[in-house]
């Protein structure tokens, strides 16, 4: 499949409130193909590292604790414009903010708690995807 590469996580909340199902299917149905999937666990030592660039940031601690209070599901998915597709499909971090819809609308708690990441341009959905699968996973 032509396309390019995103990076997603269901986030614990997600996970735990038992939507992840209902998310990759939106996923699915946007016509997003998913290449590589797995569910784990951030560490705190391996949620500080992804999320590295926030580190400065006052909700940094608050971050890594909600990252590592339950199982994820790590994705890599292509479509064409896959960045700012999934982007879209995802909608704005607040859910309150969020289009009717959207992946953060319907099944987000909070800021803090808003279902999903995704990657923000091409060369982080890149690195992000490699912090979780090796290169032979990410076809």
């Amino acid at each position: 499949m032509a396309g390019e590469i995103t990076f997603s996580m269901i986030k614990p909340g997600a996970v735990r409130d038992r939507n992840a199902g209902a998310i990759l299917a939106m996923i699915e149905k946007a016509g997003f193909d998913i290449v590589s999937l797995k569910k784990t666990a951030l560490t705190k030592e391996r949620a500080e590292a992804f999320y590295a660039v926030h580190s400065e940031r006052p909700f940094f601690n608050d971050l890594v604790s909600y990252m590592t209070s339950g199982p994820i599901y790590a994705l890599v998915l292509k479509k064409e414009n896959a960045v700012t597709d999934f982007r879209t499909l995802i909608g704005a971090t607040n859910p309150a903010d969020a289009a009717e819809g959207t992946v953060r609308k319907l099944f987000a708690n909070s800021m803090e708690d808003n279902a999903v990441h995704g990657s923000d341009s091409d060369e982080n959905a890149q690195i992000e995807a490699s912090f979780f699968f090796a290169e032979v996973e990410r076809f």
